[in-house]
């Protein structure tokens, strides 16, 4: 069984940091590519950033371009969002997926991601 666990989520105050974590398990270390989206109540999903199987990265948002930055251990099989000068309007839930059937490489669209995890709240708030 696939399965993606996000954790690391929570309150952190304006300019801190936080890493998110995308522990994937059913998969082989090879076979995946997983991005990171967030949805804020009200605000259509956004894809922030996606990591190849071998660990080429692609920034999708201007707004996280220099603050996010998304890394993956295969031995672990986890994929991490490290964020960093954290702003209110970074409040969201975030989610990781994975997509299996581009041999490793990122999806085009959020309906090229097969498995979803259960999403972490994220909030930057004084």
């Amino acid at each position: 069984q696939l399965q993606l666990v996000e954790s690391g989520g929570g309150l952190v105050q304006p300019g801190g940091s936080l890493t998110l974590s995308c522990a994937a398990s059913g998969f082989t270390a090879d076979s995946y590519a997983i991005v990171w989206f967030r949805q804020a109540p009200g605000k259509e999903r956004e894809g922030l950033s996606c990591i190849n199987v071998r660990g080429r990265s692609t920034v999708y948002v201007d707004s996280v371009k220099g603050r996010f930055t998304i890394s993956r251990d295969n031995a672990k099989r986890t994929v991490y969002l490290q964020m960093n000068s954290l702003k209110p309007e970074d409040t969201s839930v975030y989610y990781c997926a994975a997509v299996t059937k581009f041999g490793g490489g990122c999806g085009t669209r959020p309906g090229d991601y097969e498995y979803w995890g259960q999403g972490t709240q994220v909030t930057v708030s004084s």
